[in-house]
């Protein structure tokens, strides 16, 4: 047969083909909000004392509200910490309109065509974070649609989960006040502490661990985080001095792309090894587990890209025997950990609280997954006060 007669067969186009027959739905209105949350205090981890960044003050927040044609409504959100916060708003308020009178319901279809349209930028990084904002906004509005809270949607195996806290015990934090800080969490009904290691001088690590593990009550889960302070030989070390002490996991003590090095402390420490939350690509949280390298996974759903890659982020965990431990981002982690068959972990940070008027339900060591429908979450009158800059594309999605 002459290579012109023959037939080629027919393929859909890649991001999203404009085959609109099975709409049910369209997206009419999307308003994006720029938020600056101050923190209380500025904050200072092992990355702070060697130089490498400024003691965080405030965190950026990308907001996402979006409205469609049958009238239902969906909110969704994106960070970034110290930069960026105005450019992944920029970005947002460029695509936004890319998805545009397509029906909310396509979610999977909406994210391959947001990906394609910040291709240039690379696949992951900024473009995946921003994406985030709108993916979570879509599924918010499809389980508020259907009645249901975002986990019952998924399909959830939990009702409540275990809950650890992160936010007292950071580097600037005397052990004093690090004992204050863990007291009063473990009031709030939370039953794990995590305390950042990763000083230049060891030892001075060493003996806060110590005295914060003698402080615990036996019942609390004791964490710490290096925040990839450590090379490979420091890290194996360190891990076996620690290793009698049972603690539940030692977090991020090498670069976070360095999968090798870590597999290798996960194979050759009795503690666990967690890493994960710097990971920003679906590719890169699939890689961490086919590498076996970690114990814990705790990639962060808005900085892969949103809800759509990290149920296939939480998937490829699950068939690799890994647990997870979402990074941050309680109010949103607490539904999709709800749909993992195994005991997660949820981390504790209250940064986030005053951008919503909802609260989370914690008591005894766990977690409550929320009833109301979609995300269960409202912006307060806090989170409009602190935006600096918004948009509305198409109707505007704001309530």
């Amino acid at each position: 047969m002459d290579l012109s007669t023959r037939r080629i067969a027919a393929r859909r186009p890649f991001g999203g083909a404009p085959d609109r027959a099975a709409a049910q739905d369209a997206l009419t209105g999307i308003t994006l909000s720029h938020i600056v949350l101050p923190l209380e205090n500025p904050l200072s981890d092992a990355k702070v004392l060697t130089g490498r960044q400024s003691p965080l003050s405030a965190v950026d927040i990308l907001a996402c509200e979006a409205v469609s044609e049958n009238g239902h409504r969906g909110m969704g959100f994106a960070y970034t910490l110290r930069a960026g916060g105005s450019g992944m708003f920029a970005l947002a308020c460029e695509v936004a309109d890319r998805i545009l009178s397509h029906d909310p319901n396509d979610i999977g279809r909406l994210w391959e065509r947001l990906r394609w349209q910040t291709n240039s930028l690379g696949q992951g990084g900024m473009s995946y974070q921003t994406i985030g904002a709108f993916d979570t906004a879509l599924w918010d509005m499809k389980a508020r649609a259907a009645g249901l809270p975002l986990a019952k949607l998924l399909g959830a195996h939990h009702d409540s989960m275990r809950i650890y806290n992160s936010q007292g015990q950071y580097l600037q934090a005397s052990v004093d006040e690090m004992k204050a800080a863990a007291d009063r969490s473990i009031g709030l009904g939370i039953g794990g502490i995590k305390m950042k290691v990763g000083q230049p001088d060891g030892q001075e690590d060493l003996k806060r661990i110590q005295a914060m593990r003698d402080h615990l009550p036996d019942h609390i889960a004791f964490m710490v985080d290096a925040n990839q302070q450590w090379d490979r030989a420091y890290a194996l070390q360190f891990g076996r001095i620690v290793d009698e002490m049972g603690l539940a996991f030692i977090e991020e003590p090498l670069d976070a792309l360095d999968f090798e090095g870590h597999a290798d402390l996960a194979r050759n420490l009795a503690t666990p090894i967690a890493t994960g939350e710097m990971l920003t690509s679906p590719t890169e949280a699939i890689q961490l587990a086919q590498q076996a390298a970690c114990d814990v996974s705790q990639v962060d759903a808005l900085r892969i890209g949103g809800v759509t890659p990290f149920l296939k982020a939480m998937a490829m965990a699950e068939a690799h025997r890994i647990q997870i431990a979402p990074h941050w981002l309680m109010e949103l982690h607490v539904h999709l950990a709800a749909a993992f068959p195994e005991a997660p972990w949820i981390e504790h940070f209250h940064w986030l609280e005053p951008l919503f008027d909802e609260r989370l339900d914690i008591a005894d060591g766990r977690v409550a997954v929320p009833t109301r429908p979609g995300l269960g979450l409202t912006l307060s009158s806090k989170a409009r006060d602190w935006t600096v800059a918004s948009q509305d594309i198409g109707e505007g999605g704001r309530p």
